[in-house]
């Protein structure tokens, strides 16, 4: 069975400029989500689709195969990733290789571990679609999360009985750290099948989208490797 990792990382990020290929704790960001892909027992290739010269050129230096410059139109702020994933897939594909599972790492969620990669792997059966990654969330809709209402007033985003955190039902926060398919469900995406939910830690959590994410995550990796 082959199973591939992809990394998407546009070179215009807009949130933190330039933020695929900056040091984190003297290393590129990207850099690390390779490393991590290149040490799963359970992924065979990694492959990178990026529109940036530069982004391409560090990939490959830490071990990641670049096929090719995104096209213009997949590496806008519009555009979706699943689209970016599939036409990565299938070029690879047209290279020969034989897909059997997708492995997708997002270059901005670097606490990630090994054991997450494989355990949400692990997770992809007969029965599953896709295995997504969250956290337990911080607010409930069905406790402390707001929104207005048709008459102008405020109350509760999905009306409920439930009159205190431990009563609400347990929501979840997507963290975008890994997504798994089947080759033959990539193109469900992720809501058009059946979805199984690894979770992790809030500590491992972090996506890198502000200067502040970019703090928080040297501070947890200090912490981590107990410097």
């Amino acid at each position: 069975m082959t199973t591939i990792c992809t990394v998407c990382a546009r070179g215009g990020s807009t949130g933190v400029p330039r933020k695929n290929v900056r040091q984190l704790l003297g290393k590129p960001l990207i850099g690390w989500t390779i490393e991590q892909a290149l040490a799963a027992p359970s992924i065979d290739g990694v492959y990178v689709s990026t529109d940036d010269d530069e982004i391409a050129s560090v990939a490959e230096d830490f071990g990641a195969i670049v096929p090719y410059r995104r096209p213009a139109e997949l590496a806008t702020t519009e555009a979706a990733k699943l689209p970016v994933i599939g036409h990565l897939v299938e070029r690879i594909e047209a290279d020969g290789v034989e897909i059997d599972r997708v492995v997708d790492l997002d270059p901005t969620s670097p606490l990630r571990t090994v054991d997450d990669i494989e355990n949400a792997i692990e997770m992809l059966d007969d029965d599953t679609d896709v295995v997504i990654t969250a956290y337990p969330a911080e607010k409930n809709p069905y406790f402390n999360m707001i929104e207005q209402q048709a008459d102008g007033s405020y109350g509760l985003v999905v009306a409920s009985d439930a009159v205190s955190r431990q009563g609400a039902p347990a929501v979840y926060s997507m963290n975008g750290s890994v997504y798994v398919w089947h080759r033959h469900t990539l193109a469900k995406g992720l809501w058009g099948g059946r979805a199984q939910l690894y979770e992790m830690p809030r500590e491992r959590s972090v996506d890198i989208d502000a200067e502040l994410d970019f703090t928080i995550v040297e501070l947890l990796m200090n912490r981590r490797e107990g410097r």
